[in-house]
């Protein structure tokens, strides 16, 4: 998971523009779905092949509730900002740096 936040990191930090954002977007969608995996692989194992959806879902009774609405309403807006159409406008930097810090402390919420 720390490969991923970093990679994250990285992106924000080298690169610029839609393409840097959703890069780092997809970064951080993978460190948080990693955490939460992590989270639930010692209460409910084989969940690995689930949706994540379906994870953030069980996540409300393995986590306390404030930490898994806020891990659904990040993992929500992070994958909105890997999927956007040319028409749309990405993720701004500013956007990317909320999630990387609200992913960051969700990800040592969840760690056991």
């Amino acid at each position: 998971m720390p490969g991923a936040r970093a990679a994250g990191n990285h992106l924000m930090t080298v690169a610029h523009g839609a393409g840097a954002s959703i890069g780092a977007s997809l970064a951080l969608r993978t460190a948080l779905e990693i955490a939460v995996d992590q989270a639930l692989e010692a209460a409910l194992p084989g969940l690995p092949r689930t949706s994540m959806r379906a994870k953030l879902l069980c996540l409300r009774g393995y986590a306390a509730p404030e930490t898994a609405r806020r891990a659904t309403a990040v993992w929500t807006h992070v994958c909105l900002g890997c999927h956007y159409h040319q028409y749309e406008m990405g993720p701004t930097h500013a956007q990317v740096r909320a999630w990387r810090q609200e992913i960051a402390a969700l990800a040592n919420r969840l760690t056991p």
